[in-house]
């Protein structure tokens, strides 16, 4: 869950696309707390992508996959709160591939709500045996995906990152000019100032493209840097 977003009713859908350096990329807005899920594809071999499972967020990846004739391959998940993995188990389902998580994030993902925040409705656990990690890439076609793990917001909170493409899927870690919430029973808060370093250190014309709300840049969001210093004097 974001710091900011609220549970509310149902969203209309919210698209971006962009092509460049073989890259498909476009994003949803789905679920009662407003959480964007992202298709990623390779242009070359139509190999894709999917970047969190908020609630609904399943027929927008259907029709999308349908329209671009792409071929998904893997659910990435950026964590585990409730509005990022509520359609998780459905997209397994309907498309038989596996889905990747971090493993300290994992447990919430077999069983929603261990993570003490409360559901809203129910959802429908999966259990997991692919895990992320740190420097790992996943082959996508010809586009490769390096995890960047950024714990914070929760313990196994994770980035995407496309080096070549300068394009970086920050989750809950970054958005448009703040960060995930820290307050939540799982969150890291000691850990997070690190996770934001890293980020920082990408390229500034790194297009960023969050778990919730829109489309930023890592110039943009240059004060990361002194996120810590600025956050616990706020």
């Amino acid at each position: 869950m974001a710091t900011n977003h609220g549970v509310r009713g149902s969203n209309p859908l919210r698209c971006e696309v962009s092509m460049q350096h073989l890259m498909i990329i476009k994003v949803f807005t789905a679920g009662p707390a407003e959480t964007n899920t992202i298709l990623i594809g390779c242009t070359k071999t139509r190999k894709a992508a999917i970047v969190d499972a908020p609630l609904g967020s399943s027929e927008l990846i259907v029709q999308a996959l349908k329209k671009d004739s792409l071929i998904p391959q893997m659910i990435l998940l950026t964590h585990s709160h409730w509005d990022h993995i509520a359609d998780a188990a459905k997209l397994k389902k309907l498309f038989n591939i596996p889905i990747y998580i971090h493993p300290e994030d994992a447990e919430n993902l077999e069983r929603p709500g261990s993570d003490r925040l409360p559901l809203y409705f129910p959802i429908e656990g999966i259990k997991t045996e692919n895990y992320l990690s740190d420097g790992q890439i996943l082959p996508l076609g010809e586009l490769k995906i390096e995890v960047i793990s950024t714990p914070g917001h929760t313990p196994g909170g994770v980035c995407f990152w496309l080096r070549q493409q300068k394009i970086l899927i920050s989750g809950d870690t970054l958005f448009k000019g703040t960060i995930g919430n820290l307050s939540f029973p799982t969150a890291r808060p000691a850990l997070m100032w690190e996770s934001l370093k890293k980020l920082a250190d990408l390229p500034p014309e790194t297009r960023v493209f969050p778990g919730h709300g829109p489309e930023t840049t890592i110039k943009d969001e240059s004060w990361i840097k002194e996120a810590k210093k600025m956050f616990e004097e706020f």
